[in-house]
């Protein structure tokens, strides 16, 4: 069932209800929605077109109640078709901002700022992913010594972004054999994408004349280079950020306090967050997914909204999670102007 296949009065009579239920939280009555949203028809006429959409699978009746609630269906549908959204006015811009701009500018903390603000602002669970770094353009390879037995290799990435690995090695490897290392690293690595590193660092570097401790460590990264130049895994949680999940204790839906228990787990292992977040397109516009659609990713009767922001050649996710009883107009807008707010602060 799609929009046009309604009739202009249920679609103005299915809009009235589900902005009815996301301002209240209380199912719609249609004496309420015929006197609140000045449909000009009589409540009868409006009960009798929620019959219908109830009897379309748009609305329903939860318990005994005499008013009705939209499905998954009625906010697909409103998402898709019925949806208006108004750009952030310039005091929600100048706010937003404000909060993300202001503090070190590493891509990570700016990220926890915008996660936060948003879920303020949104007052749903605030949540981003860190840049994709499998296409990430290799700009420069450090190797740093922390211990006797500990190296850590820096990658330098395109837009500014850093990712750091740590290589254990079996006996000390000296500051020469390290220098030498980090000069053929950068010589055969540069400019390629991590990807492409990953893909062919074996023999890139197979034919490097073997010297002195230089030949133990060029042998590590033989060994082990497909793992260390490898992107994060789809269920891996380095890279999620998120807001303050009590912003959603107030809501209706999380009173319940198993549910709120669930979505608890879900932030402390955020696997199946950043499992969801990197499933979401990159291309351009907002990103809304709602309840079932994510399958076994999260609870029932949740709503994700995000969108893709660009850092240099990287790409990221911003947004929010919330119940599906959510201000889209709002939200949509908010997670749009922040998407593009962090392209502008991180596509140097």
């Amino acid at each position: 069932m799609v929009a046009t296949e309604l009739t202009e009065r249920e679609r103005k009579v299915l809009s009235a209800v589900i902005r009815s239920y996301v301002q209240t939280a209380e199912p719609a009555g249609s004496q309420m929605v015929s006197r609140r949203f000045g449909l000009g028809v009589s409540a009868a006429t409006v009960r009798s077109t929620m019959s219908d959409l109830e009897a379309k699978g748009f609305l329903f009746h939860p318990h005994t109640s005499a008013g009705r609630i939209p499905t998954e269906k009625a906010y697909r549908l409103y998402v898709d078709e019925l949806l208006r959204v108004t750009p952030l006015d310039r005091k929600g811009r100048e706010r937003l901002e404000q909060a993300i701009s202001q503090g070190t500018t590493t891509t990570e903390s700016i990220l926890r700022r915008a996660a936060e603000s948003l879920g303020i602002l949104s007052q749903e669970l605030g949540v981003a992913l860190g840049p994709r770094f499998d296409d990430a353009i290799l700009v420069r390879v450090e190797l740093v010594r922390l211990s006797a037995e500990r190296i850590m290799l820096v990658l330098a990435l395109g837009g500014g972004a850093v990712r750091t690995i740590f290589i254990e090695v079996s006996a000390e490897i000296g500051d020469g054999a390290m220098a030498e290392v980090q000069v053929v690293l950068n010589e055969r690595l540069a400019g390629l994408r991590l990807s492409e590193v990953r893909a062919t660092f074996g023999e890139r570097l197979r034919d490097v004349a073997a010297v002195g401790g230089r030949h133990d460590l060029l042998n590590i990264f033989l060994q082990e280079g497909e793992q260390l130049f490898d992107a994060p895994d789809p269920s891996d949680p380095e890279g999620v950020v998120l807001g303050q999940a009590s912003v959603l204790a107030d809501q209706p839906e999380f009173s319940d306090a198993s549910r709120m228990k669930r979505l608890l787990h879900l932030t402390e292992t955020r696997t199946q967050i950043a499992q969801l977040l990197r499933a979401r397109p990159t291309h351009s516009g907002v990103q809304i997914s709602i309840g079932s659609e994510h399958g076994d990713m999260l609870p029932g009767g949740l709503t994700v909204v995000t969108a893709a922001y660009s850092a240099g050649s990287l790409q990221g996710v911003i947004g929010v999670i919330g119940p599906t009883r959510m201000p889209y107009e709002k939200v949509v807008s908010l997670v749009s102007h922040t998407s593009s707010l962090l392209t502008d602060l991180l596509d140097g």
